[in-house]
């Protein structure tokens, strides 16, 4: 066959090997309509454990879908799954779905950290636990858990361990104004009122290592067999949970429970967020010059939340307390007492 001038082809001579991206891509991602809802209750190493329908006797563990990319799954996540999920052993079902989030809680690792965990989604209520004595309260503590539960959609519950060792009426008395509900309990007995404000709820307990978090934990869920920890010399006890967890409740409800931390950062947190949830200040705070952190003079000296007391609409005691939540936001050294 006699080779062809070049001068005689055309585009109809040329055959072009489509490259490996030059498929089109849909945008629309199935929507899997047949994917039952869980609740996740806890994460190791790309694997999720998932209660169906919230059930804790139909435990499956799943994977996360391709389609979900990097989407973060945590404990407390209402999620879709499908596939196998019977939950027979070596069996694997799919997270496909991470339903909106209700509430969350969220930490840094300290204020200058600009990475931000959720620690738990969907939790109702937050157990700020703290034991009275050995290792002694910090309130800069609590009140940094305190701004995660008003900025994070969680109700607070002060949990207060240890009393038989000492009195708790002081340090409920700093939190009076705040309105937060409190749980005391001892070693010696058991608190009544404790399962009764857990049942049909999802409860998250949070503490620092040695409060006796997960002695409390192993009271309400006896089967949960949880490590408990001595507390060292300097008051730091050893971690005795290594990740988040939601365990069943013999009553109905979840408790999740979460590793001891020894901070709590809140560089995420802007001072506005955590105004907007107190509603009698809220309002007030808009007009405020920009930048205003809100804690009066002389650092801020034309705030005017002062106004909001003046005016009666909060009490000093209310304002007082929301300062101090402020500056703990704010890494600033809050007097203990």
């Amino acid at each position: 066959m006699p080779r062809r001038d070049w001068r005689t082809f055309d585009e109809s001579d040329v055959r072009v090997r489509p490259g490996k991206g030059s498929r089109p891509r849909s945008k629309q991602r199935p929507t899997h309509p047949d994917a039952v809802t869980a609740m996740v209750l806890s994460v190791d190493r790309g694997r999720w454990r998932c209660a169906v329908d919230g059930a804790a006797d139909r435990v499956v563990t799943a994977m996360r879908a391709k389609e979900l990319g990097r989407t973060p799954i945590v404990v407390g996540d209402r999620v879709g799954l499908v596939g196998d999920t019977s939950g027979a052993p070596d069996t694997l079902a799919r997270i496909v779905r991470v339903d909106e989030r209700t509430s969350v809680l969220r930490r840094t690792a300290d204020d200058t950290d600009p990475y931000e965990r959720v620690v738990v989604a969907n939790a109702e209520q937050l157990f700020i636990v703290t034991s009275l004595a050995d290792p002694p309260p910090k309130r800069g503590f609590i009140d940094r858990c305190l701004v995660a539960c008003y900025t994070g959609g969680l109700e607070p519950v002060l949990c207060l361990t240890k009393a038989d060792l000492a009195d708790p009426d002081e340090l409920l008395a700093s939190y009076a104004d705040l309105a937060v509900p409190s749980v005391v309990t001892r070693y010696d007995t058991d608190n009544p009122g404790l399962p009764e404000r857990l049942r049909d709820r999802v409860s998250a307990l949070v503490g620092h290592s040695g409060v006796g978090k997960s002695t409390l934990v192993n009271r309400v869920v006896p089967e949960a067999g949880l490590a408990t920890g001595e507390v060292s010399a300097v008051g730091k006890g050893r971690h005795t949970s290594v990740g988040a967890v939601a365990l069943p409740l013999p009553g109905g409800g979840w408790v999740v429970d979460t590793p001891g931390i020894r901070s709590f950062g809140l560089a995420h947190v802007t001072p506005d967020q955590l105004v907007a949830a107190f509603p009698e200040f809220a309002e007030a705070a808009e007009e405020c010059p920009p930048n205003c952190g809100h804690l009066g003079p002389p650092k801020d000296p034309d705030c005017v939340l002062d106004r909001v007391v003046t005016d009666g609409g909060a009490t000093p005691g209310r304002l007082d307390s929301l300062r101090r939540l402020l500056l703990s936001r704010a890494g600033t050294e809050v007097p203990e007492g």
